[in-house]
């Protein structure tokens, strides 16, 4: 008696990867030691040089930067959140919707001429978000959050000099960045804890919707006297602490590794541009 199905294992469903925010990847590597102010000055500055010159050649060249920074910091492939099958099907209504559109370049399949413009378009500014999303992927798997405040405040140290008040919009920045994981986390344990609550389910619609409208009254409500509570906690703990003015201080700076990059990056976006502008001149 030979045993069929009862004998191979069942496949497991794939758990779905969550979207990781603000939450280095453990390890060491030249990315990890960089100072965050260089980081915040490569994505600056590649998103400029994307809106100015959004071209094949360029986004190429970037996505090269990228793939290079990810293998350098040996970023996992499990830091990678799973895609959903709706945003799958959300971008190929949207290639469809733009190959529609129509334009040059034409391919003559058979006699019958397809224009191409259209859907290169859409995978040109598909293809720059997904590159512009890694930039900032980057940023948040190889940097602490601690570090971007005072980066940020030595970056705009020139700003002072009109009267703007940097440290202030460092410190604000810092704390929003520490107070938004705890706040994603408070939010998921109310709402876990409120589905686990029983409820009466109404037979008319009208009173579906009046359940509904108070659910999420009561979700509201309770997250805005956890936001206060979480408030409360870190004032306390931040006055403890010596106040605002040690959230925007650290001796940090740029090192040999940092002008590295920032030249390695300079010298890629420049042939970049020049061949970008060669193409468009010799066509």
């Amino acid at each position: 008696m030979t045993e069929t199905s009862a004998s191979t294992p069942r496949r497991s469903r794939r758990t779905s990867r969550p979207v990781v925010l603000l939450v280095p990847v453990p390890g060491g590597s030249p990315i990890h030691n960089l100072w965050a102010g260089t980081k915040l000055l490569v994505v600056f500055g590649v998103s400029v040089l994307l809106t100015l010159y959004p071209g094949w050649v360029t986004i190429g060249s970037v996505a090269a930067l990228v793939l290079a920074a990810v293998w350098t910091a040996r970023i996992p492939r499990g830091a990678l959140p799973s895609i959903p099958r709706w945003l799958w099907i959300l971008l190929a209504v949207g290639f469809v919707t733009a190959a529609l559109a129509g334009g040059s370049p034409m391919l003559s399949i058979g006699g019958t001429h397809v224009w191409l413009g259209g859907a290169l378009n859409f995978l040109r500014i598909t293809t720059l978000s997904v590159v512009l999303l890694g930039l900032g992927a980057m940023v948040s798997w190889t940097t602490n959050v601690a570090e971007i405040a005072p980066a940020l405040a030595i970056l705009g140290r020139p700003f002072k000099l009109v009267r703007i008040p940097v440290d202030e919009w460092a410190v604000a920045l810092a704390l929003a960045l520490r107070a938004f994981p705890l706040l994603i986390e408070e939010f998921q344990v109310l709402y876990a804890a409120r589905r686990l609550r029983p409820n009466h389910m109404p037979t008319s619609r009208k009173a579906r919707v009046r359940q509904t409208a108070g659910n999420s009254i009561d979700l509201v409500a309770a997250a805005i006297v956890v936001t206060l509570r979480r408030a409360d906690e870190m004032g306390d703990a931040i006055t403890a602490r010596g106040g605002i003015g040690q959230l925007s201080a650290d001796p940090a700076r740029p090192k040999l590794g940092d002008w590295v990059t920032l030249a390695i990056t300079v010298a890629v976006s420049g042939a970049a541009v020049a061949i970008e502008t060669i193409f468009h001149l010799t066509a």
